[in-house]
């Protein structure tokens, strides 16, 4: 993946809060959206040795925390704020992420915003999606980013979704070579199911 990931810079500061059960899942997609944002950083919360008060927003910017519900504001009203926006960003399990604004002290008084609800539909493939209108972290960033930078910026973080997911799929032997985009590295590893061993490009 590495030579497909963007340097993207934007206005708008992406703070990524991820449960440490989530950091490191090989199918976790908000690390790999703070890989192609430059202005972006890691939260990682639930640790024993390190507290969730340790957190501080940049006090020049304008923060809000992308979560639906009912009390969330429209990301559409933030549209050309005068502000620089660090849009925070909930990562896990919809029960770990709905935590985040309850269990992060510097979160407590950040609104909540939510993405328009035109066209919620994911495109990720490798975990199931229960809840209607739910997106994969990366892609709630993709289009919040949409939203306040442009779809420059949007689509450029969603091809790069689209190439992990892919590879990811033909290692898994559910996906034809051909169907991936920006083919296969060399030497990459695929498990062929007919076979039940795994073969090399």
């Amino acid at each position: 993946m590495c030579a497909y990931i963007p340097h993207i810079s934007t206005r708008t500061r992406l703070v990524l809060v991820t449960h440490y059960r989530e950091d490191r899942k090989p199918t976790n997609t908000g690390r790999l959206a703070t890989e192609c944002l430059s202005n972006s950083e890691i939260w990682v919360r639930g640790l024993v040795h390190q507290p969730n008060d340790h957190f501080v927003i940049d006090p020049e910017t304008r923060p809000l925390v992308l979560f639906p519900s009912e009390a969330s504001i429209p990301l559409t009203d933030f549209t050309g704020s005068s502000q620089p926006i660090t849009l925070i960003v909930p990562d896990g399990t919809w029960r770990q992420a709905s935590k985040v604004p309850h269990r992060v002290p510097s979160l407590a008084r950040v609104p909540l915003v939510s993405l328009p609800a035109a066209g919620l539909v994911t495109h990720y493939r490798l975990r199931h999606e229960t809840r209607e209108g739910g997106l994969a972290t990366m892609e709630a960033i993709a289009r919040a980013l949409g939203v306040l930078e442009g779809l420059e910026v949007q689509a450029a973080l969603e091809r790069v979704l689209r190439i992990m997911v892919e590879r990811t799929l033909w290692s898994r032997g559910e996906l034809h070579a051909d169907c991936v985009t920006g083919g296969i590295p060399e030497g990459a590893q695929c498990h062929d199911p007919l076979s039940g061993a795994p073969h090399f490009t």
